[in-house]
């Protein structure tokens, strides 16, 4: 029997909780509630497949909760959050957030943004490899391995967030070549942002490039192209 994915659902707003389980459940999901920092704990958050995580709880906050949690697991977290500025969004994706949701939302926009998610952070529902498709792509001194969903640099493995390993997938994929922001974004995120697809896009790329370069030669990796995106530069290619 298959088993149905888990979901944590993290918020101290109790009947918004019980009417996402309500939702949740009968499209395929396993959902546990906790209402504080405590109850997340005991909930055993590394067992579960997804976490949606509000950002205003009692006592911790969803950021230092997310902060926490990270340096234990790399379990997906969609973080919600009822102010609808770029803020929240910046800092949730600096401390490891794979998505977020703005309060109030629609049912089916957060049942989209958790399939996707799970899409990119499932490697059971990874398609087959065909000749056009390999599961290991390397540029100079990076690999990446997607069956493993590891990254190295340097020979040393990568701490990266769901986004971070799919930014870094699409640039090695397009070494040499010119990425539109709306592409990172897509591949990053699995949607386009809209008018905020830039700030985002560049925040992540900003957070890549610190993990893949020493300070002196932080530019020199990922080329920013004016008006138009960025530029993973080949080992032996030299910048426009």
């Amino acid at each position: 029997m298959m088993t149905l994915p888990c979901l944590l659902l993290v918020d101290d707003d109790v009947e918004l909780v019980e009417m996402m389980r309500e939702y949740l459940e009968p499209e395929g999901f396993t959902v546990k509630a906790a209402h504080n920092s405590a109850a997340f704990w005991a909930a055993d958050p590394v067992a579960t497949d997804l976490i949606i995580l509000d950002v205003m709880l009692p006592g911790l906050s969803g950021f230092e909760l997310l902060k926490d949690f990270r340096k234990r697991s790399d379990v997906p977290v969609i973080m919600l959050t009822a102010k609808d500025n770029d803020v929240d969004r910046v800092v949730g994706l600096e401390i490891g957030a794979d998505d977020y949701v703005s309060k109030p939302f629609n049912p089916r926009v957060l049942m989209a943004r958790i399939r996707a998610v799970l899409r990119r952070t499932t490697t059971d529902s990874k398609p087959p490899a065909t000749p056009g498709s390999t599961l290991k792509l390397t540029a100079g001194d990076v690999e990446l391995d997607r069956s493993s969903r590891e990254a190295r640099c340097r020979g040393e493995r990568l701490d990266l967030t769901t986004a971070e390993f799919n930014l870094l997938e699409i640039f090695l994929r397009n070494a040499g070549e010119v990425i539109s922001r709306d592409d990172l974004s897509q591949a990053a995120f699995g949607r386009l942002n809209g008018a905020k697809v830039d700030r985002n896009v560049d925040t992540l790329v900003s957070k890549l490039r610190h993990k893949l370069a020493p300070a002196e030669d932080i530019e020199n990796r990922i080329k920013t192209i004016r008006n138009v995106g960025y530029l993973y530069v080949l080992p032996t290619s030299k910048a426009p």
